[in-house]
């Protein structure tokens, strides 16, 4: 495919994608209207880069639909200048976007043969290691893309957040997903849900077992 079919492909994107649920930020908009999503994908799966649902990446792991990201980010309010994680950043697309939202963005992936196109990637900064972990030696941040559905967000990632800080993911209550976004306030932090939501789920991020008597 040319590079002007890709072109025709991220404006449409936008139009039917993102246009029509919500993603309202026209900020967010432009930065997903300027990163060649197709390059963040396998050669072949290049053609489906621009489509409403997950691309495979490998090894289990998969890109969540442009919508996803355009929500999550929409709620999340990045700002120039704003030092932010992204956890579980696979290609690092998600981190490629969110630089052009914010300043310094610290990508991580515990699949290393997955981050590669990231490294390119103008203001991002690509680590590896266990996602449930985030990347304490770069925090605090302002805050935190999980760029996947997860049962729970361990208290260390929240640790992770400056006073204020954001953190935004997609959580799995009950079997359903929902898009969420939270502020750290002292010591408390808690996910408020905006949308129901398709997320391609992170491994490791299992919810703790219940207390039983």
């Amino acid at each position: 495919m040319t590079g002007q079919s890709f072109e025709t492909m991220r404006r449409a994107m936008v139009a039917s994608q993102l246009r029509t649920n919500a993603v309202n930020d026209p900020r967010v908009v432009a930065a997903m209207a300027a990163v060649p999503r197709e390059e963040f994908v396998p050669a072949d799966k290049a053609a489906i880069a621009y489509t409403d649902i997950a691309v495979p990446l490998g090894g289990g792991r998969a890109l969540n639909p442009p919508m996803v990201l355009g929500r999550l980010l929409t709620e999340l309010h990045p700002q120039p200048g704003e030092r932010a994680l992204v956890i579980g950043a696979a290609t690092g697309y998600a981190a490629a976007v969110l630089a052009r939202l914010a300043g310094r963005v610290v990508a991580l992936e515990e699949d290393a043969s997955l981050s590669m196109p990231a490294t390119a990637a103008a203001g991002v900064a690509v680590v590896v290691g266990p996602l449930v972990q985030g990347w304490e030696a770069a925090a605090p941040y302002d805050l935190i893309l999980i760029d996947g559905a997860v049962e729970a967000v361990p208290p260390a990632i929240i640790d992770q957040l400056v006073e204020g800080g954001r953190l935004a993911t997609a959580i799995v209550e009950d079997g359903v997903t929902r898009l969420a976004v939270g502020r750290r306030a002292g010591h408390g932090f808690g996910l408020a849900a905006f949308a129901d939501a398709d997320a391609v789920r992170l491994p490791g991020f299992a919810a703790p077992p219940a207390f039983k008597f």
